[in-house]
């Protein structure tokens, strides 16, 4: 029988509901493995033990009362500390942060609360979430538990890492350029970055209002070792909320579990080159849907490499706008990235602003029509397998980073959604497919994403490797 920190958030909660064990247990166990292994990952940088252990003690009372119970209830969650906690500070990873204590939740906290999810540990991130990597001025380095010498990911990072290594089953963490995929790719786990406005996200720490490009591209999302799990999240944090305006009520799209669609296969994306291991997994997978009855097309997306550039011209413009903000709080790692960015994007100034999001509007409509032939596109979340801890340090950084990463950007940029979920492992790194859609198809995407996860298996929980 499997221990109660290697079980699903899916698992412990029906394990709750029937009584095999009690949410007090369930938590001393995460709390038991955090013990275990975190010393050695350092993913997880807040306990809430008091607090966790009475919301515990109040799902157990309420399973004896036989009171209604949530899809949640009693399992604990992990939250990243740029996502607000009320009676505890929203860090961004950084020092002067370090006492923002947030008097509220965030929507998507109050969420995972409302479905019965008790918040017990708080997880790194790099500062202000702006890498790639996860380490932070204010609480350091994440490991990856596949391999102690190579990034987690960022900017998610110890979400990822403490749900790979079992310490958490379930949580939240936050994408303008991929962080909640790139840490699932790294560290072998499920992810859903949802099209914005399906899940709201609001803070009362300032900078309390986002940025243009912010308000268009960045999302809250639920991070877990299983899709069906990750599914759970977006049922619990969906919907509109009076604090992100741009929240809506939508019915999004999914398909029959059975049903055979056209599948896009884009095994090495245009604009770099593709590690070979990770181009023949995505292939791989994509052979495994076609031989189960999908019509399997490799195929390039329009405007590719326009897509990638884009992205990252708005974001920059959203930095730039912050920059002397950002210079007396950042670290001095995470400042060298960004002025390395900062240098070699191109100006960004009005008029040429507008023109950009000209550019971004025809990109959405002309992927739309791509969608409409080819309902999903899979390919992989990074290019190149997780690199050695600084390696975005190095003089050219930038062309190494956008290399790596360009096939998330485009989902950032249009605003669709991307489901990560393990597509195997290379030289002992898990590579992830992403399983992209147009707007509001996130259901669908997600289904697909669990019958690639059918296909191939779960590869996590793992216990991390230390040498």
């Amino acid at each position: 029988m499997s221990e109660l920190w290697q079980l699903s958030a899916r698992e412990l909660a029906e394990t709750i509901r029937t009584g095999g064990a009690s949410s007090r247990e369930v938590l001393q166990a995460h709390f038991a493995r955090v013990d275990a292994v975190n010393g050695h990952l350092n993913a997880v940088v807040r306990r809430l033990d008091d607090e966790a252990f009475a919301a515990a003690d109040a799902a157990d009372a309420a399973v004896a009362a036989g009171d209604e119970l949530g899809p949640l209830h009693g399992v604990p969650c992990s939250i990243k500390e740029n996502i607000d906690v009320a009676g505890t500070p929203t860090t961004q990873g950084v020092v002067a942060f370090a006492e923002a204590i947030a008097p509220i939740d965030a929507p998507t906290t109050a969420r995972m609360r409302a479905a019965g999810a008790i918040p017990f540990v708080r997880t790194n991130l790099p500062d202000f979430g702006l890498r790639v990597h996860t380490d932070s001025q204010l609480h350091g380095l994440t490991r990856n538990p596949w391999n102690p010498s190579v990034t987690a990911g960022g900017s998610s990072g110890g979400e990822a890492s403490a749900i790979a290594s079992g310490m958490s089953p379930i949580g939240l963490g936050n994408d303008i350029g991929g962080s909640l995929r790139n840490p699932a790719h790294c560290c072998g786990i499920a992810s859903l970055k949802p099209t914005v406005g399906v899940i709201p996200m609001a803070t009362v720490v300032p900078p309390e209002d986002m940025l243009v490009a912010s308000q268009m591209m960045v999302v809250e999302g639920p991070m877990a070792r299983t899709v069906a799990d990750v599914r759970t999240g977006l049922n619990v944090l969906a919907g509109p909320d009076i604090r992100d305006p741009r929240s809506l009520p939508a019915n999004l799209t999914d398909s029959a579990p059975d049903e055979r669609l056209t599948v896009a296969v884009l095994a090495d994306p245009p604009g770099g080159a593709t590690d070979a291991g990770i181009a023949a997994t995505i292939r791989s997978v994509g052979d495994r849907l076609s031989d189960a009855g999908h019509n399997v097309v490799e195929v390039v997306p329009p405007a590719y490499e326009e897509v990638i550039d884009l992205w990252g011209r708005l974001l920059i413009a959203d930095i730039r706008a912050q920059k002397d903000l950002l210079s007396m709080v950042m670290g001095e790692e995470a400042l060298h990235v960004l002025a390395n960015f900062d240098t070699n994007l191109p100006n960004t100034d009005f008029p040429l602003m507008l023109t950009l999001h000209a550019e971004r509007f025809a990109a959405m409509r002309t992927w739309s029509a791509f969608f409409a032939e080819y309902p999903v596109l899979i390919g992989p979340t990074w290019a190149q397998p997780a690199f050695a801890h600084g390696a975005d340090l190095a003089p050219d950084n930038l062309e190494m980073i956008t290399d790596t990463i360009r096939p998330v950007v485009p989902a950032n940029l249009l605003g669709t959604p991307a489901v990560i979920t393990p597509g195997g492992i290379v030289d002992g790194l898990p590579v992830g497919v992403q399983v992209m859609g147009d707007r509001w198809t996130d259901l669908r995407c997600l289904t697909v994403a669990a019958e690639i996860e059918s296909l191939v298996g779960t590869i996590t929980p793992i216990d991390p490797i230390t040498a």
